[in-house]
């Protein structure tokens, strides 16, 4: 169709805020339905007493299973925590200092996510 003829509905479908609105928003629906099973997993973990001590959350994150849930939990928490504070500083911050505030979100929550992995795969391997 000419763009003469598209009225202003056809030419703005789809792109909301910055044309990735609505990706945005599903990523940060699909963290968060992610996080709920996964949260309330850790919480009756830790209620149970896995983290009494040293030995017995070492104990615990050597099962496979607990490993892999523990690393999909940090992924999850630190990547629905990126896509919020960005949220929070596109919609806050309106000087050019937005975009570093936005890279230091995601240099921060990658820092965050990495250590807790690193230190998960450290006590399940190593003891």
């Amino acid at each position: 169709m000419n763009s003469h003829h598209e009225t202003a509905y056809a030419k703005a479908r789809g792109l909301g805020a910055a044309g990735h609105a609505t990706g945005h928003w599903r990523a940060q629906r699909i963290s968060a339905i992610a996080l709920v099973p996964l949260a309330l997993w850790l919480a009756l973990a830790l209620f149970g007493g896995v983290a009494a001590d040293r030995a017995a959350l070492t104990a615990w994150l050597r099962q496979p299973v607990n490993m892999i849930l523990m690393i999909l939990l940090l992924l999850a928490a630190f990547h629905h925590v990126a896509l919020g504070l960005q949220v929070v500083a596109e919609d806050y911050i309106h000087t050019r200092a937005r975009f570093a505030a936005i890279a230091l979100i995601q240099l921060l929550c990658v820092a965050g996510a990495a250590v807790g992995i690193v230190a998960t795969l450290t006590m399940a391997l190593t003891g």
